[in-house]
């Protein structure tokens, strides 16, 4: 069984051996050449493609500004609140009464201070500025770019065409392979 395993390797060597030789046999007779061939026509061809750009779209508005200067001082507030407080303290003849005269006067103080600062402030008129805002938005645009060239030529009395990215000029180079017919 060993021998016949070993015939049969040889014979599958062989046989690849001789298909090797054969293959490259055939290859060595094919050639290759390049010649030249005379350009009928070279048109160009476009095609019609969409863009985006972006660009920046600003505008102006107009805002009101509150001054800095302002701080908002509750100070007034809190003066008229202890001044209520204190002349509610007076109003009352008891320490029971004291002490309720001085909570109703510290809020009803509290509340006329507010309205002292709330009324000062509304005199106040009001002040504009214009500030720039700027946006960047898309914009589409159709273009045609050029996508190659469909060149016509003459070659042994025949014509052909085919699609090329560059324009060939006056001559378009082929590869001519030439191999026996078996």
């Amino acid at each position: 069984m060993k021998k016949s395993d070993g015939k049969r390797k040889k014979a599958v060597g062989m046989l690849g051996l001789g298909a090797a030789v054969l293959w490259m046999s055939s290859s060595a007779l094919a050639q290759t050449q390049y010649v030249y061939a005379d350009v009928l026509e070279s048109r160009p061809i476009y095609q019609a493609v969409t863009v985006s750009a972006p660009r920046e779209e600003c505008w102006q508005e107009q805002v009101q500004v509150r001054d800095s200067h302002r701080s908002g001082s509750r100070t007034p507030a809190l003066i008229s609140a202890i001044v209520g407080g204190a002349i509610g303290n007076a109003v009352g003849n008891n320490s029971s009464s004291r002490k309720v005269g001085t909570v109703v006067g510290a809020v009803l103080g509290h509340s006329v201070g507010r309205d002292i600062v709330a009324a000062n402030s509304r005199h106040e008129p009001a002040r504009y500025e214009t500030v720039q805002h700027c946006k960047v938005v898309d914009e589409y645009y159709d273009e045609e770019r050029l996508m190659g060239y469909q060149v016509r030529y003459r070659y042994n009395g025949e014509d052909f065409s085919v699609r090329m990215d560059d324009d060939p000029g006056e001559q378009i180079r082929l590869r001519v392979q030439v191999e026996p017919v078996r």
